[in-house]
């Protein structure tokens, strides 16, 4: 008998368990492949934008997806330990964690994204697809007057990308790899 299976032989529970492990098992065989995964998550958004331009509808849910996928770039871009928190707590002379260096003599000290890369991913095309699953369902398709949307996401975009890079430029953090410095010829003969 399978261990994976509930005592009580709920074929629901057992059903339920078995799409748990084909999903995990998908995600296991994804996870290194960084870059065919995001060309999967750019389709499926593109797709989803011409399902809601085709339908004139769901103007709501793009709006919700917009904010989401905002706060998911973030905390992507943000670091594990936030530097001005740890300015504080070193005045309280509290220490937690590994931290940003903040001035020119602190040694260096690795990135650490507060949302790794694969959780952004997984987050980001599940979201994608929970909203277009939504414009199936002419109960999502809420009337509203789209530009003034438009309007107010591109004017918090504006402003919370301002911010956060305002806090990279003070902290001098680049939560990017920008690739290996090189020294010299690269040739060694």
């Amino acid at each position: 008998m399978n261990s994976d299976v509930p005592e009580d032989g709920n074929a629901f529970w057992a059903q339920k368990t078995l799409v748990e492990q084909k999903y995990q098992y998908v995600l296991d065989k994804v996870t290194p492949h960084t870059k065919e995964r995001w060309i999967f998550t750019g389709v499926a958004l593109f797709l989803y934008f011409v399902r809601v331009f085709f339908a004139q509808g769901w103007y709501i849910v793009t709006y919700a997806l917009g904010i989401y996928l905002l706060n998911l770039f973030l905390a992507f871009l943000q670091p594990k330990f936030d530097p001005s928190l740890e300015m504080d707590m070193e005045a309280d002379a509290v220490e937690e964690g590994p931290s940003l260096p903040t001035r020119s003599d602190d040694e260096f000290r690795p990135f650490v994204r507060r949302l790794p890369e694969f959780k952004f991913w997984h987050s980001a095309t599940r979201s994608i697809v929970i909203a277009f699953m939504c414009t199936l369902f002419r109960v999502f398709d809420i009337p509203v007057f789209w530009p003034i949307l438009l309007v107010y996401f591109c004017i918090l975009f504006t402003l919370t990308m301002k911010r956060q890079i305002r806090h990279m430029i003070k902290y001098r953090y680049i939560p990017f790899n920008v690739g290996k410095k090189s020294y010299g010829n690269k040739s060694f003969n």
